[in-house]
């Protein structure tokens, strides 16, 4: 029988390669964006550890890390109810984050694997209802943001107390059945061509209204200045005429009834 002999060389390697391993181990980090819970035996210790080195037993201890920053989950619905009874599919992305305080409590219910289960699950039934409240064709509209607000609503009011906070849902794209895609196309052009011609009905009733105005303006001036045109001021113009004309250089022909003046250029034109 052979015995494996060990010189002190040897020794000293694997005491130090154990203890460093061991160092390794019993070190937890915690970065930032995220909080890092205690388990002991299966039990929490302590509160919330803020981003830093913690040092624990390997052997009966671990650092659960929380995640605390921006999380983007993407997700593929099918078969979602429509307000006319159709169904559809749609691609989404969800932007949540867990609060820092709720960390324990999602690390004891539903754990920082699950949580994402959690959330799909909400989102799930949370569209199935917001789009049932909805025509399709408002998937292709400004209704869009409104839908997008809505869910986003409903999983919150779902999730309640649990620590998760949707901050936002973005509906990527929206699967109709061609034929019903197409209907909806055509009636939105036909919508925006009716819209195209109130606008025009409108300026051209602008431009009716406005030119309407404008001769009735003329009228008005028209009546005022045959008003004022009487014998009196016909004479009192001819005189203003004749003083002008007195003013000139130019040799002039006037011929008169003696009312009213007629000029004629010395080039006889």
């Amino acid at each position: 029988m052979k015995y494996l002999k060990f010189n002190s060389t040897s020794v000293l390697f694997l005491l130090s390669f154990f203890t460093l391993t061991f160092s390794l181990s019993s070190c937890g980090i915690v970065r930032p964006g995220e909080v890092g819970v205690k388990q002991r035996l299966g039990k929490i210790k302590g509160g919330v550890r803020q981003p830093g080195m913690y040092l624990h037993n390997p052997f009966f201890a671990k650092i659960v890390k929380v995640p605390t920053r921006t999380l983007n989950m993407y997700a593929s619905l099918n078969s979602l109810p429509t307000k006319e009874g159709l169904n559809i599919s749609c691609d989404l992305s969800v932007l949540f984050h867990i609060e820092e305080s709720y960390a324990i409590k999602v690390v004891e219910t539903v754990g920082v694997r699950n949580g994402e289960d959690v959330i799909r699950s909400v989102l799930r039934s949370s569209v199935a209802d917001v789009t049932a409240q909805f025509f399709a064709k408002d998937l292709y509209t400004s209704e869009r943001h409104e839908i997008e607000l809505a869910i986003a609503k409903k999983m919150t009011e779902r999730l309640g107390d649990r620590g998760f906070v949707v901050e936002s849902v973005l509906l990527k794209s929206i699967n109709l059945p061609p034929n019903l895609a197409r209907t909806i196309e055509e009636k939105l052009q036909a919508e925006q061509r009716a819209q195209t011609m109130q606008f025009v009905l409108e300026r051209e009733r602008q431009e009716a209204e406005r030119r309407k105005i404008e001769a009735e303006a003329i009228r008005d001036a028209q009546k005022i200045i045959n008003e004022s045109l009487n014998e009196i001021t016909l004479k009192y113009l001819s005189i203003e005429a004749f003083k002008e004309l007195s003013k000139s250089h130019n040799a002039k022909v006037i011929v008169t009834d003696g009312k009213t003046p007629f000029l004629i250029n010395q080039d006889g034109k």
